[in-house]
């Protein structure tokens, strides 16, 4: 007999731990998973699923706005944040219950609660209980990081509170530039809050393409969204009508609301990792190999908590892989190049593989191509916005090793075309492939002229 009460024990019941352990329990591992708040996670609970309702809901005012060029007499509407929040509560928790009920499907064993590591074999709940296990994987996730401390931190809120609020402020500044802040930027503004995005760097999206970048700003601020660059918020004071900020160059700017979505810290601290002899990372997630396993040998980690690339899918793929290569037999490693994103901003981010600079960093030869137009839609809504396209291509052998896409459903294009990319695609094989007309993703296929060169080779 196995001096184990189970084989695997999962601490954290979010995206990745889930799928961990359902794909275990179905090679017929004796599973245990604990969760100290409810089962999903950040994507499910207070994350993904909900804000992309939050940004549906957004959308639906340009929507009216444009019907009146397609003939549409619409009358003035109107905006009930509660409703939207209670509705948008409700499907989380049915997604929530759907996810309690696969783990019951597959005899996964859920314990509600806080569960620490006390040693590489043992796992001790809130209760006092303690849970002896072959095999542990930390799933736990991570959460919104504030930054340093400043006068008034605790007037401010994280986009976890975000859907929860009783009413729609009318005036919110938020702090960050990454996909937290432009996204929620992008919901309050299209709900008719007064939006104004406050960011250390010289652009929003660090990381991304710089013409992709330069192009969300631009579209944002002919949305009314005002973006402060190169300052911080200093201080936050509680007043009679809302919250005065004070910014870093000293600017006082007045709002109903303080958001502050400046990054997410691994859930890392409290999980007796030390005890286990797990060790973390340069990054200050939980260092693990190419198959997810830490520095003991039979403790693994897997989503936001290593601090990889944190993004559900990724974190899912994860899980996935983990519980193939423990319990499946099939040793399984995650490969974390060329993983598609979007980013749910106004006008939505599709992109996959390297940007212009990293290409040029990286690569002897690259040529750029891209395109900006107008969408069809917006020739009879009268809507003012554009669409932009980029591909990045290896000059010397073809391959297509970027896209970019800024406009409507780019998150749907990039997930088609990441295909294309993970399959290491030329340029001649978009050109050889036929238009879809009259689309925006056409313009994919039909890019001919180079809109610059660079590289040692560039001159042949």
């Amino acid at each position: 007999m196995s001096d184990h009460d189970v084989d695997l024990f999962v601490i954290g019941a979010g995206s990745g731990g889930v799928r961990a352990a359902r794909i275990a329990a179905a090679y017929g591992a004796r599973v245990m998973i604990a969760e100290e708040y409810r089962v999903g996670g950040t994507c499910v609970i207070r994350g993904c699923v909900p804000k992309k309702l939050l940004v549906y809901a957004s959308r639906f005012s340009e929507e009216f706005e444009g019907a009146a060029g397609y003939g549409w007499t619409v009358p003035e509407p109107t905006f009930h944040w509660p409703t939207l929040i209670a509705n948008v509560n409700r499907e989380v928790t049915r997604l929530e219950s759907a996810y309690t009920n696969t783990l019951e499907r597959f005899n996964v064993a859920l314990v509600k609660s806080r569960a620490v590591l006390e040693d590489a074999h043992t796992v001790r709940l809130a209760s006092g209980a303690r849970v002896r296990a072959e095999t542990i994987l930390i799933a736990t996730g991570a959460a919104p990081y504030h930054g340093a401390q400043i006068a008034g931190l605790k007037h401010v809120i994280s986009s976890n509170e975000a859907f929860h609020l009783e009413q729609l402020p009318k005036h919110i500044l938020i702090q960050g530039g990454g996909y937290i802040a432009v996204e929620f930027a992008g919901i309050f503004a299209g709900l008719g809050s007064k939006v104004t995005l406050v960011y250390r760097g010289e652009n929003i999206l660090r990381g991304f393409d710089d013409d992709v970048r330069e192009h969300l700003r631009g579209e944002m601020v002919k949305r009314g969204i005002r973006i402060i660059t190169k300052q911080t918020v200093a201080a936050v004071e509680k007043v009679e009508h809302g919250y005065d900020v004070e910014l870093s160059d000293h600017e006082q700017v007045m709002a109903d609301l303080v958001m502050f979505a400046t990054g997410r810290k691994p859930n890392v601290h409290g999980l007796g990792l030390e005890a286990a002899g797990v060790k973390l990372g340069e990054t200050g997630g939980v260092a693990v190999d190419e198959f997810s396993k830490t520095t003991v040998e039979n403790i693994y980690a897997v989503g936001d908590v290593t601090n990889r690339i944190n993004l559900t899918p990724v974190a899912i793929r994860e899980g996935h892989a983990f519980a193939d290569t423990v319990y499946g037999g099939k040793p399984t490693p995650v490969d974390h190049s060329n993983v598609p994103t979007a980013v749910f901003s106004d006008p939505e981010l599709g992109v996959i593989g390297l940007t212009e600079t990293q290409a040029r960093e990286r690569l002897n030869k690259v040529d750029i191509y891209k395109t900006s137009f107008r969408p069809m839609k917006a020739t009879l809504s009268g809507r003012d916005t554009r669409v932009f396209m980029k591909l990045v291509v290896d000059g010397i052998t073809d391959q297509v090793v970027g896209c970019h896409i800024a406009g409507p459903d780019a998150g749907e294009l990039i997930q088609v075309i990441g295909i294309a990319v993970k399959m290491r695609a030329t340029k001649a094989d978009f050109d050889a492939t036929m238009a879809v007309h009259p689309t925006a993703a056409e313009e994919l296929v039909t890019m001919r002229e180079k809109a610059v060169s660079y590289g040692r080779a560039a001159a042949e």
